[in-house]
This record gives structure tokens, C-alpha cells and sequence, in this order.
């Protein structure tokens, strides 16, 4: 039995790791759930249906709202007044890191943005083996998590670091040769750069494949989310970035592959459900059966593999360089983005604009030192921030 702590409960990640704990009561156990606030009442039906001990939310200001909503669901579910206790609740930005704290056996992070760096870290000083989804801890402090992070403390949950992790085991470190991170392309997969000029944010929100949230749909759309992606494998991997590709895979059965010095490759392949690498990354190193469909090998399959197109698409080229010059601009390059992101989804910015901003931030930045704290980190992405809005307000001036 595994103690769990869920910071991200009320999310994608958050929500499907539920599903597997509620279909695995030998294996897991949930002690702590940390949301946002956004949605008090699913929280509240998460807590009293897991038993939970303590309850987080970052928004101090819906902690009235949480209670409420206890009390609206222990009287849906039938309690009787004062039939249940109501868990600890922990609220504020420290939250999410104090639930990190929380004694148990594995902590999955999957809150959204730079917000996941400070329990990333809360959790690896407390000894915890961390799953990770928030890829911003590695992207934005990646230096912060190394010095704390012990071998093999760190588990991935996103897919294609998962299925790295997986494939990995079949060599050395000395016998790697190459990563490769399959990308389904997002929603303009094919196109060439004059073709993504007037495109609309309905057409970028259209994924073929994944369920996300918009700004990860987005990121997909722009190939910004695997140029994280790729910043996030060198940091786990250790792998440098030359020796790290993109190959555009529009089925997303091949999650990624290993090239070993030998020549050969191993792949990892499954149908796209993220409740794979969620019930892995809780379980590592062990599998948990049935977690999710398998492959139908009675079935003909057609997977494609096609080089990114780095003209179109430049924004993974931009991360290898924003992470090999390091100096907190693998930071600046995400914050930037998130700006650039807003903007096109107000109409302030066109779509091409979002990469092409991207890079003048990268461009502009100052020569800032690696960073040795949270708050170093956080100035550099204030910093690229204001220099977005900056830019982007030009752009709005000018059309």
C-alpha cells in the first residue's frame, strides 16, 4: 500500500490518478489532495470520498466556499450532522508545498505552471519520490531540482518522458545514443509557415488526439509544449540537446524511443490514455495491470514518423538553444510563451506572433545568472513577462 499525496486534484492528471486509486484500493491510498480553488465542489466530493486527511487549495479566498461545499456533500452522501470530519484545511501560495510535506510514500505533482516549482522542491527536501507532471519545475528550475533531487527520486508522468523512462531500462546510460520525442503535431500538423498566418484560436484548440486544457492545446499547436518537452528530457536524461529529437507522429501510439550506441531503438507503444503513465509513475518501478488499453495486435495499424518541420516550426529549435545557454532562459522562454499565449487568445496577437515574440523576449534578455533560489527564478520570468506585453503591445499598435 502507497500513501499519495494529489497536488492538482481537481485536473486532468488530478482526476485520472483518482481513477486509478479508486480501481486499485490494495495498491494506493490518498492522505492529502491540493487543488487551485477553481472548483471547491469537486474537491470537496474527492476529499470525502478518499478519506482524505488534509485538503489545500492556493487561492486563500475559497476557503469559506470549500466548507460549504463539505457540507453540501456530506449531505448529499447522507451523513448524518456531525456524522464526518471534515479534513485540515491548508490554504494560501504555501499550500501546495506544505501539503508536499505531508508524510506518505509519493507525491504527484500536476499543478499547472511555475506555481509546481516550490512543492516540486518541498517534496524532494522531504524525501518523497515525486511524480512528476508539472514540467515547469524542471523547465524553469531546473538547477534548484538538481541539487536537491537523488537519484531516481524523480519519476515523469508526461507520456513521452514516461515512455523514455521505460525504454531506458533496456541499456546504460553509456549505451545511449539519441532520444527521440514523438509529437502528434497538434492541430496544423503538415502546414507550412504561410499557411498558419490567419489562423483562429477556435482551429488551434482543435487537437486530433489529446484532451487538454487550452493553453497546453495551444502549446501543442506551436510545438512550444515540445520544445518543454525537450528541455524537460535533457534535465531528467541528462541527455544533451544535439542528441535529442523531434520526430512528428500524428497517431501518438509510439509515445518516444531510445537509439542505444549499438543501433538499435526501442519504441514504447500504447493507445493514448494518460492513465498509463500516471498509474506508472505512482507504482515505479512496478506496473499496475489493467491500467489501461492495450495495443490490439489483431487489428492492421499504419504509424507514421516524419521530421519536424523546423521553418514552420521553430519553436523547438528555440528551446535547445534557450537550454543550452542556460541563465534562467529555459524560465523566460515559458513565461514569455504564457504571455504570448494570452495575447493570441484576446486577439491582440496573431498565431505566427506567438513564436515570433517568443524569440524576440529570447533575444532581448539579459545576462542573467543560473539560478540559485525560487525567488531568482520567479524575477527572470517577472522580467520576460513585462518584456511580452512589452512587445506584444507594439504588435497590437501596429495592426
Amino acid at each position: 500500500m502507497r500513501d499519495l499525496v494529489l497536488l492538482g486534484s481537481t485536473g486532468s492528471i488530478g482526476t485520472q490518478a483518482i481513477d486509478i486509486v479508486r480501481r486499485n484500493p490494495d495498491r494506493f491510498r490518498v492522505v492529502a489532495l491540493g487543488a487551485g480553488g477553481g472548483n471547491v465542489g469537486l474537491l470537496a466530493e474527492q476529499a470525502l470520498e478518499l478519506g482524505v486527511e488534509v485538503v489545500g487549495v492556493a487561492r486563500a479566498s475559497v476557503v469559506q466556499d470549500l466548507q460549504l461545499a463539505f457540507y453540501a456533500e456530506a449531505q448529499r452522501r447522507g451523513y448524518a450532522t456531525g456524522g464526518f470530519r471534515i479534513p485540515r484545511i491548508v490554504a494560501g501560495p504555501e499550500a501546495m508545498a506544505e501539503l508536499a510535506r505531508v508524510p506518505c510514500d509519493v507525491v504527484l505533482n500536476g499543478v499547472v505552471g511555475s506555481l509546481g516549482l516550490a512543492p516540486t522542491l518541498a517534496a524532494l527536501e522531504s524525501g518523497r519520490v515525486l511524480a512528476l507532471a508539472n514540467k515547469e519545475s524542471l523547465v524553469a528550475g531546473g538547477p534548484l531540482v538538481h541539487k536537491v533531487a537523488k537519484p531516481g527520486q524523480i519519476v515523469p508522468v508526461d507520456s513521452e518522458h514516461s515512455a523514455l523512462a521505460q525504454c531506458l531500462r533496456g541499456g546504460s546510460a553509456a549505451e545511449v545514443t539519441k532520444l527521440i520525442l514523438t509529437a502528434s503535431g497538434g492541430a496544423f500538423r503538415g502546414r507550412r509557415r504561410e499557411e498558419l498566418a490567419g489562423v483562429t484560436v477556435e482551429e488551434a484548440l482543435k487537437h486530433p488526439t489529446w484532451d487538454m486544457g487550452p493553453v497546453v492545446t495551444i502549446n501543442t499547436a506551436t510545438m512550444v509544449n515540445k520544445g518543454l518537452e525537450v528541455i524537460e528530457a535533457h534535465e531528467l536524461f541528462g541527455v544533451a540537446y544535439d542528441d535529442i529529437e523531434v520526430m512528428v507522429h500524428p497517431q501518438s501510439v509510439l509515445h518516444s524511443m531510445v537509439e542505444f550506441a549499438d543501433g538499435s531503438t526501442l519504441a514504447q507503444a500504447s493507445p493514448p490514455d494518460m492513465r498509463l503513465p500516471i498509474a506508472l509513475a505512482l507504482a515505479w518501478p512496478d506496473r499496475v495491470p489493467g491500467a489501461a488499453a492495450a495495443v490490439n495486435w489483431r487489428e492492421a495499424h499504419n504509424w507514421e514518423l516524419r521530421p519536424l518541420d523546423d521553418e514552420a516550426f521553430p519553436a523547438v529549435r528555440l528551446a535547445k538553444e534557450a537550454g543550452r545557454q542556460g541563465r534562467c532562459r529555459p524560465a523566460i522562454y515559458n513565461a514569455a510563451n504564457e504571455e504570448c499565449v494570452a495575447a493570441f487568445v484576446a486577439g491582440r496577437l496573431p498565431f505566427l506572433g506567438i513564436v515570433d515574440t517568443l524569440e524576440r523576449v529570447l533575444g532581448a534578455a539579459p545576462e542573467f545568472a543560473e539560478p540559485g533560489t525560487v525567488e531568482e527564478v520567479l524575477a527572470a520570468e517577472a522580467w520576460a513577462r513585462a518584456q511580452a506585453q512589452r512587445m506584444i503591445s507594439t504588435v497590437a499598435e501596429g495592426a
